[in-house]
């Protein structure tokens, strides 16, 4: 397995081994101990998701905050998606600043995403299969979010604006300003 940390300290692209032959190909997902390693800290997943959607969606941005706050470890199955992480660790020198990275059957890359980020992804395919692993259990208390159109963090989803589906609450989710002042 081959890593890169992004920008956005702690936000890490993660490309397996992959092993083909004639019959197909075998790779390894998830290592706990190489995971560690790449990390310097143990992540202890404790749920995984798994979605489907279709082209011109666009899921995020979400978090969870607090004691619920959640680090994610995302892939593909099917299709492609453009993943998004937004920094916003108050105090970090990167808050505010996004990543976006392509992330597809093909390419088989994964994005670790920290706790204290803001995460969502488009739809690029006809469909895709997203699974991700969580670090904390879902608790809808805790959840907070941002329109993922918010013109502050100007996030090129890779999808004509008309072409765009996004759920009412998405639609509806406070700008990053707001977020903001909650955070600092």
């Amino acid at each position: 397995m081959t890593y890169t940390e992004t920008k956005l300290k702690g936000c890490f692209i993660l490309e397996p081994t992959v092993y083909e032959d004639e019959r197909g190909y075998f790779f390894e997902s998830f290592n706990e101990t190489k995971l560690d390693a790449i990390l310097g800290y143990k992540p202890h997943f404790v749920q995984d998701n798994q979605s489907k959607s279709q082209f011109g969606v666009v899921r995020g941005l979400h978090l969870q905050a607090g004691d619920y706050a959640q680090a994610k470890l995302v892939r593909v199955v099917e299709g492609k998606v453009l993943d998004v992480a937004v920094d916003v660790r108050p105090g970090s020198s990167t808050f505010g600043q996004h990543i976006a990275v392509e992330l597809s059957a093909e390419n088989r890359k994964q994005l670790f995403v920290p706790r204290g980020f803001l995460h969502g992804f488009s739809v690029l395919s006809e469909h895709a299969v997203f699974f991700y692993k969580c670090d904390n259990n879902y608790h809808k208390e805790s959840e907070d979010g941002v329109n993922p159109l918010d013109f502050e963090l100007a996030v090129d989803w890779k999808i004509p604006h008309e072409e765009m589906i996004l759920s009412q609450k998405d639609q509806e989710a406070q700008s990053f300003e707001k977020l903001r002042l909650k955070l600092i």
